[in-house]
């Protein structure tokens, strides 16, 4: 990979990380120029062509990725995504978008009529969408760059997109049961098209990269979650959350949980408790938290490591690394780090991490 100098020494930590004993240090820099001569393509015009002019996507993501430096374990990849949740899009969602994310319109208005969740990969406008996003990648990359599964998203949360928060949060009331059943159509619907996506970006040793939270395994690799998971008790998550949970992990090879804020810290001990996740990441819900290398979250990451499972620490200081690293230990610790820094400021980092590797 012309963009990043030792990838093969980098998958090596990925596995080490995954198997909870080596170190994962994610670290970029800027460049003053871009490495290759790419102009800087014109601004959007809209959001929608933000999101949905392909070429035009595509040279964006070209233009960052050669005006950045991937040091350590780091590695460039595409962005590809059509935002967080697409699956929703292929089960009869309209996306609506903005400059910065996108939502998802319901389309299950009454589920008393409402039969099982069917995925038509056939005539399917929104995944031949996304293929055309991931293809135009693939196809303009030249090696230089890796190209990803994107952020599909799964179980409750996708639910909650095809029927809304309120709705479903009557219906877990109301009919338990059709939310149960329509929880495995979606795990099902996630194995599909995932595996559409995998078939399209696996590398030669049936590796992957998942989009967003930069994770790469030797298999089938995600990230998983249940953002809604914040409105919920634990004694619902662990009836309707933690079964699909666990059979979606099983499923895959390589799993991390993203815990996304202080209200969904109530279910930790149930994730723990789910030995098919191989990882967790914590995100601080906003910039009222401290940030994620904080020394306030060290009993947190020691807490998951001490379950058996790896743990990803996301927007780390410069001047947080160490500190961080000395508590809680390099083994199965995976340390992204804040962008933003010059290609001096990054080898002195990696330099003072030597001592914490394998």
């Amino acid at each position: 990979m012309l963009y990043q100098s030792d990838w093969p020494l980098a998958k090596d930590h990925y596995i080490q990380w995954w198997n909870h004993e080596g170190l994962v240090l994610w670290l970029t820099a800027d460049l003053a120029v871009p490495r290759e001569p790419i102009p800087q393509p014109p601004p959007s015009t809209s959001p929608e062509q933000a999101w949905f002019d392909i070429p035009h996507r595509i040279s964006w993501s070209e233009y960052r990725l050669a005006c950045t430096e991937f040091l350590a374990d780091s590695f460039p990849q595409a962005e590809t995504q059509l935002g967080p949740g697409s699956l929703a899009t292929f089960l009869g969602a309209e996306p609506k978008v903005d400059w910065n994310t996108v939502w998802y319109q319901p389309c299950i208005e009454d589920p008393d009529s409402f039969g099982p969740i069917h995925f038509d990969s056939q005539n399917n406008h929104w995944l031949d969408v996304h293929l055309a996003v991931v293809k135009e990648a693939i196809q303009r990359s030249h090696g230089r760059w890796l190209v990803g599964i994107p952020d599909l998203i799964e179980n409750m949360d996708t639910l909650a997109a095809l029927r809304g928060d309120g709705p479903l949060f009557f219906d877990l009331i109301e009919r338990p049961s059709w939310v149960y059943e329509r929880l495995g159509e979606i795990n099902e619907t996630f194995f599909q098209v995932y595996n559409i996506f995998y078939e399209l970006v696996k590398d030669t040793q049936g590796g992957s990269i998942f989009n967003p939270f930069n994770i790469w395994g030797p298999g089938k690799t995600a990230k998983v979650q249940c953002d809604i998971s914040a409105s919920l008790s634990p004694k619902m998550f662990r009836k309707f959350v933690a079964p699909h949970l666990d059979a979606q992990c099983k499923w895959l090879d390589f799993s991390l949980y993203h815990l996304d804020g202080t209200t969904c810290l109530q279910h930790l001990d149930i994730l723990l408790e789910i030995d098919s996740i191989d990882g967790i990441e914590w995100t601080p819900q906003d910039q009222s938290q401290p940030t994620g290398g904080s020394s306030h979250w060290y009993h947190l990451y020691r807490r998951i490591k001490s379950a058996g499972k790896s743990v990803q620490v996301i927007g780390v200081q410069d001047d947080e690394l160490i500190p961080l690293l000395d508590a809680i230990g390099p083994e199965g610790t995976y340390v992204m780090m804040n962008g933003g820094r010059s290609l001096d400021q990054a080898e002195k980092l990696i330099k003072a991490v030597e001592p914490y590797r394998k």
